[in-house]
């Protein structure tokens, strides 16, 4: 039994979000007051995440990905992040983080099968980092960022273009990757932030970002990427890192894709545009056998849309929940 979707895509991947909890408040992703957290027993327990990621990982599922909200702000995380270690169906374990709470644990996180983690920064300025985040936090996830680039564990920084904010740090990101092993990835801005989406100058997509870029670097070395990749990835000649471009809203990256999301309080997401398939939580807590659970996994993959737009257009207009609530 494997997970296959009708357009033959086998799902290999699981985004599973923490807890849609966060300690920062950032503009694109909620509003300031921050979003309606749910009850903590709405929320997974470690106990169904884990049973979760095992049924998920005898249909094929190799590799999960843990976000938010922020995963570090849920007590026990690195708890739940040693048991998950012990499913050896699992190649990769893999932790987007805004890196404020977790220095204590890069060691920790090294001595776990943790494959990469991703650092969400928006900004190299302190101050244009707090406007950001609307939190005063920046020294504490940079310090984050060289303890992270220090240790064995892949690190990519994930930066949102967001028009008007940050658009004239795209060069001083791509030189991070000068003298440091590390992946910058720019991601086009999401409409999710919990109240609609935000007014932009000017849409800074995919064509416009590389066009940016290639007019400072002419050099620029286009990289293989594996075939479900989110990102398009290039390189400048003698530098360490790479950079790549994750074109999230305007979905060139669909075609491929092999992932699922399930967001904090279990509902089973096959598209990120999508409004949710069904609560996996609710079918749990109503004495769902593991077999049960496989085949509700199975024929609901096998009704993926084929793209975003698709996903988008059958849920109607409503961008109003937060990429906190979803998982981001």
């Amino acid at each position: 039994m494997e997970l296959r979707d009708k357009f033959g895509r086998k799902i290999s991947y699981l985004r599973l979000a923490i807890t849609d909890r966060c300690n920062l408040r950032c503009q694109y992703c909620m509003p300031a007051q921050g979003i309606n957290i749910v009850d903590r027993t709405d929320l997974l327990s470690y106990k169904e995440m884990y049973r979760i990621a095992r049924v998920l990982s005898e249909l094929g599922v190799n590799k999960v990905r843990l976000t938010g909200g922020e995963p570090f702000v849920r007590k026990d995380f690195i708890n739940f992040l040693e048991s998950l270690s012990f499913n050896d169906k699992l190649d990769e374990i893999n932790i987007t983080t805004n890196g404020a709470l977790i220095s204590n644990h890069i060691d920790k996180l090294e001595e776990l099968k943790i494959n990469s983690i991703n650092l969400s920064i928006d900004s190299l300025q302190r101050e244009k980092f707090a406007q950001i985040t609307r939190r005063d936090v920046f020294e504490n996830v940079y310090d984050t960022f060289e303890k992270l680039e220090k240790s064995n564990l892949n690190l990519k920084l994930n930066i949102v273009v967001q028009s008007g904010f940050n658009t004239d740090e795209i060069i001083d990101f791509v030189e991070l990757s000068k003298n440091k092993n590390i992946a910058v990835r720019f991601i086009e801005e999401m409409p999710f932030n919990g109240k609609g989406q935000r007014d932009m100058k000017e849409e800074w997509n995919y064509k416009k970002i590389i066009k940016h870029i290639r007019d400072y670097y002419p050099e620029i070395e286009t990289l293989i990427s594996e075939k479900s990749s989110t990102s398009k990835n290039f390189k400048i000649p003698n530098y360490k890192g790479n950079f790549g471009i994750i074109p999230a809203f305007t979905r060139t990256i669909c075609n491929d894709c092999n992932r699922i999301r399930i967001t904090a309080t279990g509902m089973f997401k096959n598209c990120l545009f999508d409004g949710g398939v069904f609560n996996v939580r609710d079918f749990i807590r109503n004495g769902a056998s593991d077999e049960e659970l496989k085949q509700l996994f199975i024929s609901t993959v096998h009704h993926k849309p084929e793209n975003g737009f698709v996903a988008e257009a059958s849920r109607g207009n409503d961008v109003s929940e937060s990429m906190s609530t979803i998982g981001g």
